[in-house]
């Protein structure tokens, strides 16, 4: 149980740590709806494609650094000071983003942008153990949990409505009244720690610069390895440079006695596999996140906000369904609710595999429903777990490395997505041509052709015209074959993390 935590907690630490949550809401947001408005930021500054792609990878790159660093950043200027120097940073930076007139000027704010966002997310949830007693360790932990989940749903919505009703500046504007109100109601009602400046002396710059070095390089390779092939020169080169400075790292910080991050928590068994299935529900969410508005977009043509209108009903059920887990935590084992939180969320994955053309907002309702019911059921009882056993010295870093693991779940995920789509494509597509020659009737339903000359007979040779007006059907069915194959290596991936749960120990 954690030490040193209040026996209760007024309305003004709830005040408190509500705005803390937005703050975080707005951090994890921000990421989704300048997603849905890149084609007009393209536009507007006169970039090509490919460096467009940087003005997410700026934000990513300098997120995935910071997170990791707030737990010894915290212990030197409190937790306080730093969430709203943070929050201010943040905000700051966004609207400098808004003011830019060039591409240089932006990707350098969204640097800085995504440092502050990055440092705001931890935070929040080492709050949650050290602001409550263990009896409102729950409560708390829902109120973040459900603000960090519904984040990644409402993103496409809200940054479509924004991109077709007001400019792109207002996807960073947006930010400036709830962050001013976050970092004032913060600054003033919340009160953690205390700072200790003593550690800046003792800081070691070189594990500093190797971890940032790792984690950068780390997403650089997930963003570019699909593109450039796992096994090209570039991608191993920079895989074989995350190794090295990875384990660098890692050697540095148990050498040290006030390491910048405390690698040592891993030897805490519970909180080595809340990290291991938060990295697998990093890959479940970002994965479902991004596969949804790519198909809906490439497969149905459909706008930003006609994409965020069917992706609502995660965010939906989510809400709903999070009072119901916060009671069932109370009276029911963590473990088993972990179990049945992460197996829901691999049958919700796997009910998207099997999608076709046709398919919209109908035949996504179930899938969509299941998945954003299981969402609180993944989070909450694996964060108590995690972070509810370990001292209150130990919290900042330790949610510092929780939320890390759930980034890099995915980011990862992007990747492994990204490199089925490129790969599998072809290969379902030349499947597809075989089965059509061949007068399969299935295959003619998958691609959307009529099955009156498909009886299981083989056509014969086809003439010029066919093959153009066939083409294009066959490369969309392709490319769905290849999100299924997407949506169901996500449910095989976080069904295997349930061999995992009895290995918990049980919480005291």
């Amino acid at each position: 149980m954690t030490e040193d935590a209040p026996p209760t907690a007024g309305p003004g630490t709830w005040i408190g740590f509500i705005a803390m949550a937005v703050g975080m809401f707005m951090a994890i947001l921000d990421i989704q709806i300048v997603a849905s408005s890149l084609p007009d930021i393209q536009t507007a500054l006169g970039i090509t494609t490919n460096l467009t792609s940087w003005i997410q990878t700026a934000y990513l790159m300098a997120e995935v650094v910071a997170i990791p660093l707030t737990g010894f950043l915290a212990r030197c200027l409190s937790t306080r000071f730093l969430f709203v120097g943070a929050v201010v940073g943040f905000t700051a930076a966004s609207l400098a983003c808004a003011l830019s007139h060039g591409f240089a000027a932006l990707v350098v704010w969204r640097v800085i942008q995504g440092f502050c966002g990055g440092a705001i997310i931890p935070c929040v949830f080492a709050a949650v153990f050290l602001l409550f007693p263990p009896r409102l360790h729950d409560r708390a932990t829902m109120i973040a949990g459900a603000l960090a989940m519904l984040a990644p749903t409402l993103g496409p919505s809200l940054g479509g409505w924004i991109t077709e009703s007001l400019s792109w500046h207002w996807l960073f504007l947006i930010n400036l009244p709830p962050g001013i109100a976050v970092a004032a109601l913060s600054g003033a009602l919340i009160a953690i720690d205390r700072p200790n400046w003593q550690l800046l002396r003792r800081l070691d710059y070189a594990s500093l610069v190797l971890l940032a070095a790792f984690l950068a390089m780390l997403e650089l390779a997930l963003k570019q390895a699909p593109d450039l092939g796992w096994l090209s020169e570039p991608a191993l080169a920079m895989l074989a440079f995350c190794a090295a400075t990875g384990t660098a790292t890692v050697v540095r910080c148990l050498r040290r006695r006030d390491p910048i991050v405390d690698v040592r928590a891993f030897a805490d068994r519970n909180f080595a596999l809340g990290c291991g299935f938060s990295f697998v529900l990093g890959m479940g969410l970002y994965g479902a996140t991004y596969l949804m508005p790519l198909f809906l977009g490439y497969i149905r043509q459909h706008s930003p906000l006609e994409i965020g209108a069917v992706m609502i009903v995660t965010g939906a059920a989510q809400l709903v369904c999070a009072p119901l887990t916060a009671w069932a935590e109370k009276f029911l084992d963590r473990r088993w609710l972990t179990a049945f939180g992460f197996g829901l969320f691999g049958v919700g994955l796997g009910l998207s595999g099997f999608e076709t053309y046709a398919t919209d907002f109908d035949e996504m309702l179930w899938p969509q429903l299941v998945r954003g019911s299981a969402l609180m059921l993944c989070i909450l009882p694996v964060t108590t777990i995690a972070l509810g056993s370990l001292p209150a010295a130990r919290v900042g870093n330790a949610s510092g490395l929780f939320n890390l693991m759930r980034n890099l779940g995915g980011a990862i995920a992007l990747a492994l997505i990204d490199t089925v789509l490129e790969q599998r494509t072809p290969v379902h597509a030349d499947r597809l041509v075989a089965r059509l020659l061949a007068g399969d009737p299935a295959a003619a339903r998958f691609v959307g052709l009529s099955t009156e000359r498909f009886t299981g007979v083989p056509i014969g040779p086809i003439d010029q015209a066919t093959r153009e007006f066939v083409q294009p059907l066959v490369e969309r069915a392709a490319m769905v074959a290849s999100f299924n194959d997407a949506w169901l290596l996500l449910a095989v991936l976080v069904g295997l993390s349930l061999l995992a749960v009895p290995l918990f120990r049980r919480p005291s």
